[in-house]
Order: structure tokens, then sequence, then C-alpha cells
């Protein structure tokens, strides 16, 4: 029986691993998909709001040739401490159920059983897009995640969403030949924390029209060839080849759900946790990273939850 798995290689996941390790803890690491598997499906040329420095775990420098580090520099350095470490990651194995056992925990797997006395849950939030809920959601054309600009080269493209990854997506489009780029927007304006450098850039171009915003507007429907746009008082028709809507993301509850975590009765759903051990309501599974913070996904970040793992390394080891 191991002494504990963490379900999720991301950041933080990672993190925990280390810590597990340095305290000479029997623990295993468990993917379903690549390593970091969330910063691999940021988009191609993202650049990060933080600076290196914040970004390290393992006490292993994060050297950058940019004043913000890019999303391949990520996945670099993430390889380097895992293999420096020499982390016990499985990749491509999936969690298909947690089951609760007088003596721990039982981890079935798309590949195999594990036993465990403790589980830590450090999954993310980036795989459960919130959707649309529109007819024509579901056509080839419409994606819910942005990876490089050369598709939309020379088409009509509508971006849902005025946050981060919508104003970058409608800034690089346009620069990269989109026919044409249009925002549709349901706040009043671009959104206020959007990165510093990006925001006023994406303020001009809406203001010098070479980008369209529909502001307080709402897709009400997709075409093969064209959107319906509800905006104010009235419904219009644009011509239209792709769709992409950067609504954000949420965290998958399903696995807390199950081994019976609770949550607080509030509009972000948050788990209930100790802040000093990280340990949920139910007596061996910790939570670590953006999970914490529920359906509010901006609280947790790498830089303010590295600390998670030595928290509930800490808390294993002295129980």
């Amino acid at each position: 029986m191991k002494d504990i798995v963490i379900i999720g290689a991301g950041p933080i996941g990672l993190a925990c691993g280390i810590e597990a390790q340095k305290s000479h803890l029997d623990y295993l690491i468990l993917e379903k998909g690549v390593l970091v598997n969330s910063i691999y499906k940021y988009p191609q040329n993202m650049t990060f709001f933080s600076t290196s420095d914040r970004l390290e775990i393992g006490d292993i420098p994060f050297i950058s040739h940019n004043p913000k580090p890019t999303r391949a520099e990520a996945l670099e350095y993430y390889r380097r401490v895992t293999s420096s470490f020499k982390l016990i990651v499985n990749l491509y194995e999936g969690v298909d159920v947690v089951e609760k056992t007088p003596k721990g925990f039982l981890i079935t797997t798309s590949k195999g059983v594990y036993k465990t006395k403790n589980i830590v849950l450090a999954t993310g939030f980036y795989d459960l897009p919130y959707m649309l809920g529109i007819k024509g959601e579901d056509l080839p054309k419409v994606s819910h995640y942005y990876k490089e600009p050369h598709p939309y080269f020379g088409m009509d493209l509508v971006v849902v969403g005025a946050a981060n990854s919508a104003v970058d997506v409608a800034l690089e489009t346009y620069r990269k030949g989109a026919k044409s780029v249009t925002l549709v927007v349901r706040e009043e304006e671009i959104g206020k924390n959007v990165k510093y450098w990006a925001r006023p850039d994406i303020v001009n171009r809406i203001e010098e029209k070479s980008i369209t915003a529909y502001f307080e507007s709402e897709l009400t429907e997709i075409k093969p060839t064209s959107v319906w746009i509800k905006t104010h008082n009235k419904t219009i028709e644009i011509p239209n080849d792709f769709v992409l809507a950067m609504t954000g993301y949420q965290p998958d509850f399903s696995m807390l759900k199950s081994l019976g975590v609770m949550f607080h009765e509030d509009e972000f759903h948050t788990p209930i946790y100790d802040t000093k051990t990280m340990e949920s309501t139910q007596k061996g599974v910790y939570l670590a990273g953006v999970v914490c913070g529920g359906l509010k996904t901006n609280k947790w970040f790498i830089e303010n939850s590295r600390i998670h793992a030595s928290q509930i390394i800490d808390a294993i080891t002295s129980s």
C-alpha cells in the first residue's frame, strides 16, 4: 500500500511529488494526459502573467529569456524538474474509480489498481469548458480551445469572451491575417483584469475598427456559414467561418463528490478543507492548487498554491 497517490501531474501535483520524495514516502503521481497537461493545452505562443521565479518548484531555478516566460519555456522547465527528481509519474493513465476502504483508498485506473493511505487531488480545471448552450454549438467549426492563428488565416472569425484568453486570441488572429475578427462580449467593456500590456492594445484595435466588438451581447445561434448575435434591442446575422468560445473552464467535482468531500453553500461551490493541512472533510483526501477555489478558478495559481505541497506532506508525515 502506498503512502500517497497524487492525481494530476500539473505543477502543483509535481510539487507534491517532490515533497513526498524528500520525506521518503512511497508515492505515485497519476495523470490522464501529458505532463503538465493544462499548460500543454495553452495557445502555442502564450506568455505567462507571472515571472519565471514565481513558477518554480522544488528549488530548481526557472531561467527565462524573456521578462515573462512562454508556454514552451514552461514545458521545458517542468520536464527538466521531473527528470531531475526522477519523479514517479504515470502519464496517460486516467483514474476511473476511487473507493474508500477501511485502511485507505482503492484507485482503479485505465491501466491498473492501486491501494493508498492518502490521496491528493491536484486536478486543475482546464478540461470542462463552460458551454454556450445554443443551437449549433456542436458544429465542427466551434471550439473552446485555441492553439495557433494559422487555421484562421483569411477566415471570418468570432471570438466569445472578454478576459485574457479571448483578448489574446482576437489580437493574434487579427495580426496573423484573419479576414475579420469579431468579439462578442456579455459585459459592457473589456475585462479590467486583462493583462496590462494587452488591454490597451485590444481597446485601440476596437476603437480603430480593426476588430469589431459587440458589448452587452451574446450569440444566439451558430450556423454553418454565419452566426446570430443578440445585441441590445436587435438580433443580427453576420458571415462566419469559425467560432472560438473563450468562455472559461470549470473544475470536475465528480471525484470529490464520489469520495464524500463536502462543499460550502456558496456561489463558487468551494470544497471544505483545513487551510493549514489542506485535508478535506474526508479523512486522507487532500486538495491542492486551483481545485481549492471551486468555481472561482482565478483564486489559486502556481505561485500562490505551491505551498500546498509542503502543507500536505507535513500533515501526512506528522499524523
